[in-house]
């Protein structure tokens, strides 16, 4: 029986400004039709495209680009009859995924190939260079997705396919399942005017999207124009989490350590933006936030007598490395959350009401910092908590919201 990914192999628009039609994508096997969700390394080393036999491969990576036994995609990549791996380069958190935010990451060679490994972080735009691409025919993609529009992957990939398209060579994304599903979409799309790494393009801050979905969008939407191939997840259905793939579970960064993380993450990663900890240096980041003056039960007992769906807030006492940035080797008051239906949980909206609790209860004590604008992708939610309006905000998001989950439908590659 032919499979959706065998039926579509065809190849997007090479333009600047391109025509809206789907990415070309990777073939697949029988072993498909046993109904198991196989990862975009897989659905393409098992029928790589002619046209990129025999090519130099660049290959973006790192600890999360893995088969299903968990083999690295550079060991499979490396090995593999039609393929020649030239280049690696590395996204923030290095090609191991073990170095922690803004750390500098330094150029080496992967002991297990010989082969160089560029590092992204440290570049000009921090997307590859001319230099970094001189001996590639063709650039490959394949990072974990968290789901969140601030998960500066997803800028890493934009960039990168900016690169390839400005060189002339393929751009091909081994696409993976977005680990908080695909249907749930949630925020404002981010205003053009804050654009950065933590935000290139206007997407909600829960997009719902694969990277694959993202990447056809960027490339149909924004005029990057690379020739676009996308190399599909076999047998994912957009409602599944991570944890009903049957896929394995590998951290995507040093502070996202659970599928509980990432389930809060994408209205979490705010608490970055004042002077509350996000819960770096601590056994849950992104669970759970604190600060030495937070007054946490009457916090928590304010935000539980809202009864937001899906979730409940704990009042704990939560001890932070002495490595960490914010209250190092303290034991602070905080809040944890705590997920009781993930389905009708909204993150980024519980988020941006906890923190305007928090400064209505704690005035004297809470400040924003100098990323929140960028982080929430306008300045609007700062402006909307200061001058007391947020709910209003917060209603217009969700108009905001729906609207784009209309919109991605074409898109979109997954049922």
């Amino acid at each position: 029986m032919k499979t959706l990914l065998s039926a579509l192999l065809l190849l997007a628009s090479c333009t600047q400004t391109p025509d809206p039609v789907p990415p070309r994508s990777a073939g697949t096997t029988a072993r498909e039709e046993a109904g198991a969700v196989l990862p975009g390394i897989e659905t393409f080393l098992a029928d790589v495209p002619a046209a990129l036999r025999g090519k130099r491969v660049g290959l973006i990576t790192n600890n999360t680009g893995i088969d299903r036994a968990r083999t690295p995609d550079i060991d499979l990549i490396a090995r593999h009859p039609h393929l020649r791996l030239v280049a690696l380069l590395a996204p923030e958190h290095g090609i191991r995924g073990n170095v922690e935010a803004g750390e500098h990451i330094q150029d080496e060679t992967d002991a297990g190939t010989g082969v160089p490994v560029h590092s992204l972080y440290q570049s000009e735009d921090r997307g590859p260079t001319p230099e970094m691409l001189r001996d590639v025919d063709v650039l490959i993609y394949d990072l974990q997705e968290v789901g969140g529009r601030t998960w500066t992957y997803v800028s890493t990939m934009a960039l990168s396919m900016q690169a390839a398209a400005r060189k002339g060579i393929p751009f091909v994304v081994l696409d993976r399942p977005n680990p908080i599903g695909g249907e749930i979409v949630e925020g404002a799309l981010l205003d053009p005017r804050f654009t950065s790494f933590v935000g290139m393009y206007p997407i909600p801050a829960r997009h719902g999207m694969t990277v694959g979905e993202l990447a056809t969008m960027f490339n149909q939407e924004h005029g990057i124009g690379v020739e676009l191939i996308v190399a599909r997840v076999a047998h994912w259905r957009r409602g599944q989490w991570q944890d009903e793939t049957g896929l394995p579970w590998v951290n995507p960064s040093p502070n996202l350590r659970s599928l509980a993380a990432l389930t809060s993450y994408p209205g979490s990663v705010y608490f970055e933006g004042t002077n509350i900890t996000e819960g770096r240096g601590t056994d849950r980041p992104f669970e759970q936030v604190g600060a030495p003056w937070l007054d946490a039960p009457q916090v928590a007992a304010a935000m539980n007598a809202r009864g937001l769906p899906g979730i409940r807030f704990e009042a704990i006492t939560m001890p932070v490395l002495p490595t960490a940035a914010k209250f190092p080797g303290q034991t602070i008051p905080a809040i944890r959350f705590v997920v009781t239906d993930r389905q009708a949980y909204r993150p980024v909206r519980t988020s941006l009401l906890l923190i305007n609790e928090i400064r209505r209860q704690h005035p004297a004590d809470f400040a924003w910092t100098r990323t929140i604008d960028r982080l929430t992708g306008s300045d609007r939610v700062r402006l909307a908590i200061e001058g007391g309006t947020l709910p209003a905000l917060l209603e217009e998001w969700d108009r905001e919201a729906a609207a784009f989950a209309e919109s991605r439908k074409r898109f979109l590659l997954y049922p």
